[in-house]
């Protein structure tokens, strides 16, 4: 497990050197701050025109699942698809190391990453649930809070597998990061496409069952968890994960 541990070490250590990620980090935390301006003015405004659930209002919000949409891809395009270009990963291929545990490292690499990514949105918790200093305790349940940040960890985890995937398969990194966004736009922009189609029609089912953003607005961001998208995202993640073992094996073999 040595040499894993060391291929983790390696990928999320690079991170900090890319300044890709820089620039994600930045409109990332630009967007998010903007949104919840507008969810703390909201929280102030009384009645009805107020807002009661600020999870909701924040990453139910267009303009935080554009940002996002872009997160995984830029994030996972350079995993292997920089390794195919410069030819490092035959290096690796023939390093001690098996497949599934280079797959693993990277992906967990990754998902450290995104986990550092979100780390400053928990100074916005204090004001979206009315945290009493005096009492120390929130105003409003705070359980919307836990089941949101739970939701965006597996559905991160499967868009960054999707990404692992694409990068697999390809040598550019502009093209696996292209093609990784193409696959992701069909779990996020759906949620927003309003066409006046039936709610029970079998589009509206697709949808409210595939679309993650609906997963957010509907559950998550209300404090449910249902289990159908958390399976979702765990089955989509293993699978895009195994494909990529096979990819790598596929072309040891070649």
């Amino acid at each position: 497990m040595r040499p894993m541990f060391s291929l983790i070490s390696r990928e999320f250590t690079a991170y900090f050197l890319s300044p890709v990620a820089y620039v994600t980090l930045f409109f990332f935390l630009l967007v998010t701050g903007l949104i919840f301006w507008d969810v703390m003015n909201l929280l102030t405004l009384p009645g009805t025109a107020g807002v009661e659930y600020p999870m909701q209002a924040m990453y139910g919000d267009v303009r935080f699942w554009l940002v996002f949409l872009f997160i995984p891809p830029m994030l996972t395009m350079r995993l292997f698809a920089e390794e195919r270009g410069t030819g490092t990963l035959e290096t690796l291929m023939t390093a001690p190391i098996r497949d599934w545990q280079v797959v693993a490292g990277k992906f967990i690499a990754c998902m450290m990453f995104y986990v550092v990514l979100w780390l400053p949105t928990l100074l916005y918790l204090p004001v979206l649930v009315n945290f009493d200093w005096t009492a120390w305790q929130p105003r409003i349940d705070a359980l919307p809070v836990l089941t949101t940040y739970l939701g965006l960890f597996f559905a991160g985890g499967m868009l960054m597998a999707i990404g692992l995937l694409v990068s697999s398969l390809v040598k550019s990194q502009i093209v696996a990061a292209l093609v990784a966004l193409l696959i992701s736009l069909g779990l996020i922009v759906p949620a927003f496409i309003r066409t006046g189609y039936e709610p029970s029609s079998l589009r509206a089912l697709l949808i409210k069952y595939a679309s993650v953003p609906e997963h957010f607005r509907n559950d998550f961001c209300r404090g449910i968890v249902d289990t159908r998208h958390l399976a979702l995202y765990i089955t989509a993640t293993v699978f895009c994960l195994f494909l990529t073992v096979r990819s790598l094996e596929a072309r040891r073999l070649g």
